[in-house]
């Protein structure tokens, strides 16, 4: 099975950026899509984006599209996820995720990275 180590979180004041990573091992043969979801204090878990690992055709949600970028290291087998402009409800644990097929549910979880937006 693959595994996802996320890495990058830590305190940054609102206005600040981060950059996360996640770092895919182990059975990433035929990896075919990776993405970024985080869930916040007392929220349910919610979708960011993703990018197609082969062709690198990427979606980001329309709630951080304006600020986030999603991309890969397609050498390293890892994403990132840039964030600009943070604020303070951008507060969560954010973590990574694969599947091995367009139709499938992303069933290989990272254990996710905190990111705290507070002055």
């Amino acid at each position: 099975q693959v595994q996802l180590i996320e890495s990058g979180g830590g305190l940054v004041q609102p206005g600040g950026s981060l950059t996360l990573s996640c770092a895919a091992s182990g059975g990433t043969f035929g990896l075919y899509n990776m993405a970024w979801f985080r869930q916040a204090p007392g929220k349910e878990r919610d979708f960011l984006g993703s990018i197609r690992w082969n062709g690198g055709v990427t979606y980001i949600s329309d709630s951080v599209k304006d600020r986030f970028t999603i991309f890969r290291d397609n050498t390293k087998i890892t994403l990132y996820l840039q964030m600009n402009s943070l604020k303070p409800e951008d507060t969560a644990v954010y973590t990574c995720a694969a599947r091995f097929s367009s139709t499938a549910q992303y069933n290989y979880w990272g254990q996710g990275t905190e990111v705290t937006v507070s002055s």
